[in-house]
């Protein structure tokens, strides 16, 4: 991923075009009960131009922190629609277990590439990449030995800046402020392998992706943006990991007109609801 991408790739990111739920009548109303028809007032235009704002400096930060490689997009496969049975379950075992709490142990096929590729995008777009030893876990399990070396300092400086962590809410240890949760989770819609050989794979793997903060008066309420990245993978020490990734907008579906959950109701719903171990 280049550093002067003209495209806004990043984990975290998205267009200037994301869309953003803004209270509706008098102020003080919670920021999550509005819905997307209510027209927003001045001091709500503020706030629009500043959650925009944010997400554009943490597209430029995760793109620079993650750059690497080319910006062409990857190859779209044979063009064939997919069979009924594409995502059905194989009887395969996934992944024989666990490492740093990230599944691993992959089979050595394309099916095993792509539920590496899905998991290890969940655990690149989690909360966790913001505390550093997490971090440190994280990026070592996932990338292949150079590349984690090569990109633990570049994440180190993006996760830990002080600027950075503000923009978006956190604290300089990047924990949320008191009375707010942070959410950044990755949630895989679908994967296709386009290229696949004995040692190496590509996997596209399209997601929805909620980040932001669910607290009273927040600047920066959960939002949901659509991407998909493309994932180039080496099969090293037994298992694949990342070399590469490219990210690119959408699809994006047509969002339903429906009344935002509250600040409460967002927070209870991300600590209640785990993750899963994603498996093609």
């Amino acid at each position: 991923m280049s550093p002067d991408d003209d495209r806004n790739d990043g984990l975290f990111g998205g267009s200037g075009e994301t869309r953003t739920r803004l209270p509706e009548g008098e102020g003080g109303d919670d920021v999550y009960g509005a819905r997307r028809s209510t027209r927003p007032g001045r001091g709500s235009s503020r706030s629009l131009v500043t959650v925009v704002g944010v997400v554009v400096l943490l597209i430029a930060a995760i793109a620079f922190a993650n750059r690497g490689g080319d910006d062409s997009s990857s190859a779209d496969g044979d063009g064939k629609k997919p069979d009924a049975s594409s995502t059905a379950a194989t009887g395969e075992k996934p992944v024989r277990g666990k490492n740093g709490g990230i599944p691993s142990g992959y089979a050595h096929d394309e099916q095993g590439a792509q539920s590496a590729a899905a998991n290890y995008a969940v655990a690149l777009g989690s909360a966790d990449m913001f505390s550093k030893d997490l971090r440190h876990g994280i990026v070592t399990t996932v990338y292949t030995p150079e590349q984690a070396t090569k990109r633990q300092a570049d994440l180190d400086r993006v996760y830990s800046g002080e600027k950075f962590l503000s923009s978006i809410g956190l604290s300089n240890d990047g924990s949320a402020p008191k009375g707010t949760t942070f959410v950044s989770r990755i949630i895989p819609v679908g994967t296709k392998t386009t290229k696949f050989s004995v040692d190496s794979a590509t996997v596209e793997i399209w997601y929805s992706s909620l980040f932001g903060l669910a607290g009273e008066n927040t600047k920066n309420p959960v939002s949901e943006s659509w991407f998909t990245n493309s994932y180039e993978l080496r099969w090293v020490g037994g298992d694949w990991k990342v070399s590469d990734f490219r990210q690119k907008d959408g699809p994006v579906p047509v969002g339903r007109d429906q009344r935002a959950s509250t600040a409460d109701d967002m927070a209870k719903a991300v600590e209640q609801f785990g993750g899963f171990t994603y498996a093609r």
